[in-house]
């Protein structure tokens, strides 16, 4: 616990950027997001690098995913991949005050969050929860717009392996069923407007699963927000 509040107040004071080790400097000096966080045309619905101009992707023209919008605002890459695992795997939580801000600069994701009811991040299953001992999309839910986070209404009831491990078919079978709504509060999903929230996304198959769940029952609008997408 008092590891975890340290590494929450460095997050917060001035430092080396991590990416160029410029002093002082925030977490990320400005320089070092301008060079690796330029804004690129990314498809509507699964935000994966597309030509200037276009909408949709080809995948997504044929057969399109359960959400209404896909935003990533980097591509899962140097300097953000290795942020991010210190952020998920070494309990570096002030991380994500950054990753929040990172994301709050990006001028689609603003007006998605202002419009939206409900902020859901991505739950753990429980052993998940346990091994890591946070959930770093939740963290990271609360640095972004704590007011409109909600928990406790999606919930993960099946464990599946690492989805980084698995090649694409069988991360789309792994999550199957993988998601479901609290019943107590099934009704409180029907038109409400939301953003779903991780950190990384790889196929989208995690996030679309979700996303369905959610869809069935009456959610009016769904956008899939994420730090970082694989391309």
């Amino acid at each position: 616990m008092f590891r975890r509040l340290l590494q929450g107040i460095a997050g917060r004071l001035p430092s080396q950027c991590a990416v160029c080790h410029a002093w002082p400097a925030r977490a990320v000096c400005d320089d070092c997001v301008q060079r690796f966080a330029q804004p690129v045309a990314r498809c509507h619905t699964c935000a994966l690098p597309v030509l200037a101009g276009m909408r949709q992707c080809g995948a997504c023209l044929v057969q399109p995913p359960p959400v209404d919008q896909a935003l990533a605002v980097v591509p899962y890459d140097y300097p953000w991949a290795g942020l991010i695992t210190q952020f998920k795997f070494q309990e570096h939580t002030g991380w994500a005050h950054s990753l929040a801000t990172l994301l709050r600069a990006a001028p689609w994701v603003e007006p998605a969050l202002d419009r939206a009811d409900w902020l859901l991040p991505l739950p753990l299953s429980p052993r998940r929860l346990q091994e890591r001992g946070f959930n770093q999309t939740l963290v990271l839910a609360r640095a972004l717009l704590p007011d409109k986070v909600q928990t406790g209404v999606l919930l993960r009831v099946k464990d599946t392996a690492a989805q980084s491990s698995l090649p694409r078919a069988e991360r789309l079978l792994g999550v199957r069923g993988a998601y479901a709504l609290e019943p107590t509060r099934l009704a409180e999903v029907q038109n409400k407007r939301i953003v779903l929230l991780d950190d990384v996304m790889t196929t989208g198959a995690t996030l679309f699963e979700a996303a369905r769940v959610l869809r069935r029952a009456g959610a009016l609008h769904i956008t899939a927000l994420v730090v970082a997408r694989t391309e």
